[in-house]
């Protein structure tokens, strides 16, 4: 399953309908084909110039058909999240996309407290690069305290930034990690000794994708000094890249076309897609936890479930269960475009450290619009609906399926 369609029968669920997820695949947009030149394009410039015309209609016609979708205007905040994931997906594909080099790849931040996409964590912190089927890097990298590292290889089309799915993943159980936490990983076509860890390039390769996870008081990806040295080189020799010439800075503009183009498709209309086993469509149900499966962007060796949540302005949600054994657990809210709350000011999420347990080793989570009073408090903004998201990476034993009920606020405070 694409994570296109992952998302799209997500936001398909009946409490997120009245958050208003609604989109459609960007049309009118021409991201590899040639384009007519325009009369007043700049002599030698005349390629980046349509390039731009198409960049620009492109965010039009997604505010149009993307953030403007009628079905957006039964929630409060639909438009204004709408507008802001537009926002947050122009800058996701000029850091990323614009001037990628799969020759000479670069590891970019992917999502942080002030862009945020695809379902994001305030507990971990994420890289990507581009690279190349074929080819052979070398990552150097430390695990810099974190209680989980991995780097999974997306498959897709040659010459696309757009990820189809997962090809392999290696977390650091599975290669050698020196006492000072360093370690080096061989990306190849196949397997040479002298390697401390080895993942396999197959031949659709496009992206390297890296997840470092962490249990702090203070959510890793709201503080500034939590540093992962993390490099890649090529390990061929490849010739230096060549000039930003007029055709190099256009292909960089219409590879954030496709990027904004692909995240518009994973937002259309309601539809039939079918949805895993661990995503919810019932509000405050949760299904049982179980693997992702093949979504691009998701992790193998992780164990998921989800479900939206809906509450009245005077309702709260409490949610119990037992943490497994397991490396990491997060509990993490998301809006109707897979965008975390503002969990740099507000507890908007909850991992094992940030969270009281019960005598018997059980927790109890409020989900509710303010602060009632009690541990382990998970604030809403205020917002009637969203999806909960729990994650457990590499449990030792099965997760038990946390449970939830809606009750009166006042009952929360008085307990």
């Amino acid at each position: 399953m694409e994570r296109r369609d992952f998302l799209t029968g997500l936001i398909a669920t009946p409490a997120l309908a009245a958050v208003g997820c609604a989109g459609a695949a960007l049309e009118g947009s021409n991201p590899t084909g040639a384009v007519p030149m325009s009369p007043d394009a700049p002599e030698g410039a005349r390629a980046s110039h349509e390039a731009l015309r198409d960049l620009i209609d492109a965010l039009s016609a997604l505010e149009s058909s993307w953030v403007q979708a009628p079905a957006r205007g039964h929630d409060p905040y639909g438009f204004s999240d709408g507008y802001r994931n537009l926002m947050h997906s122009l800058e996701d594909g000029l850091l990323r996309a614009f001037e990628a080099d799969p020759e000479w790849p670069v590891f970019q931040r992917m999502v942080t407290p002030t862009r945020k996409y695809l379902g994001d964590n305030p507990d971990a912190i994420y890289f990507s690069a581009f690279v190349r089927g074929g080819r052979r890097y070398r990552i150097r990298g430390n695990l810099a305290g974190a209680v989980y590292t991995s780097f999974t290889l997306e498959y897709g089309d040659e010459g696309s930034t757009i990820s189809k799915g997962v090809a392999s993943v290696l977390n650091d159980s599975e290669f050698e990690v020196e006492t000072d936490g360093s370690y080096e990983i061989l990306l190849s076509p196949t397997e040479e000794p002298g390697h401390r860890g080895w993942l396999e390039l197959p031949p659709n390769a496009m992206q390297i994708t890296t997840r470092h996870y962490f249990e702090r008081e203070r959510s890793a990806a709201a503080d500034p000094s939590v540093e992962i040295p993390l490099v890649i080189e090529p390990l061929d020799a490849p010739a230096p890249p060549p000039t930003f010439d007029d055709a190099r800075v256009a292909a960089g503009m219409r590879r954030v076309i496709e990027q904004l183009n692909w995240k518009a498709a994973m937002a259309p209309p309601p539809g039939e897609r079918p949805m895993p086993a661990w995503v919810g469509t019932t509000p405050n149900i949760f299904p049982t936890p179980s693997a992702p499966g093949d979504i691009a962007y998701t992790a193998l060796d992780a164990s998921y479930t989800m479900a939206p949540y809906s509450l009245g302005p005077d309702e709260a949600l409490v949610m119990t269960g037992r943490f497994p054994k397991c490396r990491f657990a997060n509990v993490v809210l998301w809006n109707a475009h897979n965008m975390t709350y503002d969990y740099a000011h507000r507890p908007t999420s909850r991992n094992r450290k940030q969270t009281k347990l019960e005598a018997d080793g059980s927790f109890r989570m409020v989900l509710a619009h303010r602060d009632p009073g009690v541990p382990n408090w998970i604030d809403t903004e205020g917002r009637p609906s969203g999806m909960v998201f729990w994650r457990f990476f590499l449990p030792d034993e099965q997760p038990v399926t946390p449970r939830a009920e809606v009750v009166p606020f006042d009952a929360v405070r008085a307990r």
